[in-house]
C-alpha cells in the first residue's frame, strides 16, 4: 500500500499476519505504484514452488466483480431500504465500484434520479464528469506537492478512470468537489452533533450530500454511504481534525464553508 496512508490500516493488515510493503506514492504508470507492485509480488508468489500457497492479485480497481457486487447487493439495500423512492445517490469513487454499481441498479427502475460524484480536492474526475477533461488545479505543474492526488483524503479521488468507473460513467450525472477543510469540518460536526465516527472518505461523500440537498431543497430524498470508520485514520485525518472537546455549537453552513474547521 502507498506510504503516505494512515498507519491504522498496515498495523491491522500485521496483526492478521500479513506481510505488508509500504511503498512511496507513484503513478500508475510506474512499477512501483502500489497496484503495480501487488501484480508483480502476486506473479512471483505463484511462480515461487518453495512459497506455499497460491499468489492472487484480487485487482480490485479493474476486475467487473468489484461494480457488480454493489449491483447485486448495495444498490438492491438502498432501493428497498427507501422503498424504491430517493431523487438522488451520492458517493465517492475509489475503484468506482459502487457509485457505478448502484447506478446501474437504480437508473433503470428510478429513470429520474440523481447519481452525483463526491470528489475530493486533487482529483480530476470532478472535471472529467463535469467538462470530460481529467484536470484539476492542484495538479497543475508547479503546484503539485505529492505524486498522486493532493489530499488528506484517503480511499477516494483520481487521476483515471478504472475500469469499474467507465461500467457506470455515462449513468453519472454531477459531481460536488469537497475541499480538505470541508470534510474535516464535516467529521468533527458528525461527532459533535450525532455522535458519528468516520473517516475522511465518508466525511467527503457527506459534505457532497448536504451541498446537493441544498441545491434540490427540501422535500428530496438523498441516500450516500458511511463507508469508512475514524478509527481507520486516527494517525493522519482525525490528527488533523483534531479533539472534538466540548464544541456543541457548529453551524452546518460553516461546515460547508469550511470554517467549521478550526
Amino acid at each position: 500500500m502507498p506510504s503516505d496512508q494512515a498507519t491504522e490500516k498496515s498495523n491491522l493488515l500485521l496483526k492478521l499476519g500479513a506481510t505488508v510493503e509500504r511503498v512511496p506514492p507513484a503513478p500508475v504508470v510506474d512499477p512501483m505504484h502500489f497496484v503495480n507492485r501487488a501484480r508483480t509480488l502476486a506473479a512471483q508468489h505463484e511462480c515461487d514452488s518453495d512459497r506455499p500457497g497460491c499468489g492472487f492479485f484480487a485487482d480490485q480497481f479493474e476486475i467487473e466483480a468489484n461494480w457488480r457486487a454493489h449491483y447485486e447487493g448495495t444498490g438492491p439495500e438502498i432501493y428497498q431500504q427507501c422503498g424504491g423512492s430517493l431523487d438522488a445517490f451520492v458517493a465517492g469513487a475509489g475503484t468506482g465500484g459502487t457509485i457505478s454499481g448502484v447506478a446501474l441498479y437504480l437508473r433503470p427502475r428510478l429513470p429520474n434520479v440523481k447519481i452525483v460524484l463526491a470528489d475530493p480536492q486533487g482529483s480530476g474526475l470532478f472535471n472529467r464528469i463535469k467538462h470530460g477533461v481529467m484536470f484539476d488545479l492542484k495538479e497543475r505543474e508547479g503546484t503539485r506537492r505529492r505524486q498522486q492526488v493532493d489530499t488528506i483524503v484517503e480511499g477516494i479521488g483520481m487521476n483515471r478512470v478504472t475500469a469499474n468507473l467507465e461500467a457506470g460513467r455515462e449513468f453519472i450525472d454531477d459531481a460536488v468537489k469537497v475541499t480538505d477543510d470541508q470534510a474535516l469540518a464535516m467529521a468533527r460536526w458528525l461527532v459533535e452533533k450525532d455522535g458519528i465516527f468516520v473517516g475522511s472518505s465518508s466525511a467527503v461523500n457527506c459534505v457532497a450530500a448536504v451541498q446537493l440537498a441544498k441545491q434540490l431543497g427540501p422535500g428530496n430524498r438523498i441516500v450516500t454511504v458511511l463507508c469508512d470508520s475514524g478509527a481507520r485514520h486516527l494517525s493522519k485525518f482525525w490528527s488533523r481534525a483534531g479533539n472534538i472537546g466540548d464544541k456543541t455549537n457548529t453551524k452546518l453552513d460553516d461546515v460547508i464553508s469550511g470554517a467549521g474547521q478550526t
